[in-house]
């Protein structure tokens, strides 16, 4: 693993950084967190600028689009955008992050001429169809049926924590073709447009007072076959190709993100005062932040490496579990301090004087939930020790 930078690399970095410069500051403040047509137009119009300017899916072949540059850009690019406080994939994280991707590595040439290039345009927007409320952190436990019928798929079933769902134009879906088969073996991956008949949206507010979740239910909807990606009944297997790529790459720019959320702490800190001093003259707290900071660029590390992996196999291995659970942890505890910090001030969700208030508890709240997006942090457990480390499988319970 080569950490240096390249002069080609810099001049990527100088370049981006002088465009992103101009473009952001016109591209407006992003709209209301409740008013969801307007953040699908923002976050896709955005999407649309950085594909005329060729930022565009950086790292994705040019016959769909994109820039075919190196991953190491690609980390550039997140450590750019991240300082320049620009928007990110907001709407169509799911399309760009794991499912445009997934798509690229397994779907067919028709698949992928169909929705990769709409989905780097910021033309098509996707959401997720995988966790379900009687599986919970068993994703393999999902009951959604589909009933092969001619040319389609008749799907009924409950789909829940669907990101963007009440935005999106098509869904990843993992559906159970076949009941009867070891539940890992019975799984298909389907595209299915968010159009059809059948589909009922449920929004599901969430501690944040915003609405990105929602439940989905199914009843007899038609997916027409070719909308499979990979073999009937190879869907487990087309899945973990999807989770490598959200568990590994695809927090990037949050890693970014809360490097900057913990300078905001030193700057918080350096206003909070009690007894006449200020909350930075304490030698403890400044040790605590330290640490959580050299915590972050150790993680940064760990993601130049999944994304060396991934240079070599082309899809995150299995060490993207690692980077996610490490991230879950270094993030949980920066907002437990930046709360901490705040002290009384932290009782108000509104910004208390020049502090971040809100800032800090709107990610405090969010924090809460990254020990289970993605897959939980026991299941990311479970899988770094038997896949990485190779110890023994979880014995099943009697009667399992």
């Amino acid at each position: 693993m080569d950490l240096r930078y390249t002069p080609e690399e810099k001049k990527f970095r100088d370049e981006l950084a002088a465009w992103l410069a101009a473009e952001v500051p016109a591209h407006g403040k992003p709209p209301s967190v409740h008013d969801w047509p307007a953040r699908r137009a923002y976050d896709t119009s955005w999407q649309r600028k950085l594909f005329d300017a060729g930022y565009a899916g950086i790292n994705w072949p040019k016959e769909y689009g994109g820039r075919d540059a190196t991953l190491v850009e690609q980390l550039i690019y997140f450590e750019e955008i991240a300082k320049a406080n620009a928007p990110y994939v907001g709407v169509n994280f799911v399309g760009l992050l794991h499912g445009g991707p997934t798509v690229m590595a397994e779907g067919t040439e028709a698949q992928k001429q169909a929705h990769i290039p709409r989905i780097i345009r910021g033309d098509e927007v996707w959401c997720q169809g995988f966790s379900e409320p009687v599986a919970g952190s068993d994703l393999a436990g999902l009951q959604t049926r589909a009933v092969r019928d001619g040319d389609h798929y008749v799907v009924s079933g409950h789909k829940i924590w669907t990101s963007f769902a009440h935005v999106a134009d098509y869904c990843e879906l993992l559906v159970r073709t076949d009941p009867e088969a070891p539940k890992h073996r019975g799984i298909t991956w389907l595209i299915m447009p968010m159009d059809l008949p059948g589909i009922d949206i449920r929004p599901l507010p969430t501690l944040e007072g915003e609405g990105e979740f929602s439940e989905v239910f199914l009843e007899n909807v038609r997916i027409p076959v070719e909308n499979r990606v990979g073999e009937e009944n190879d869907g487990w297997r087309v899945t973990n190709v999807t989770l490598r790529f959200e568990r590994g790459t695809a927090f990037a720019s949050d890693m970014i993100q809360l490097q900057a959320y913990v300078r905001n702490m030193v700057r918080a800190a350096k206003k909070i005062t009690s007894h006449g001093a200020s909350a930075w003259e304490d030698k403890a707290l400044r040790r605590e932040i330290g640490h959580l900071y050299g915590e972050l660029e150790s993680l940064w590390a760990m993601v130049k490496l999944s994304v060396c992996e991934a240079k070599a196999t082309g899809v995150p291995g299995v060490g993207a579990s690692a980077v996610k659970l490490y991230y879950t942890d270094v993030y949980q505890r920066a907002t437990e301090l930046s709360i901490r910090l705040l002290g009384r001030a932290g009782l108000s969700r509104s910004d208390v004087g020049d502090l971040s208030s809100h800032l800090f508890w709107n990610r405090h709240f969010n924090a809460i939930s990254v020990s289970i997006a993605a897959g939980t942090s026991q299941i990311q457990k479970n899988i770094i020790g038997e896949r990485i480390l190779g110890l023994p499988k979880e014995p099943k319970a009697a009667g399992a």
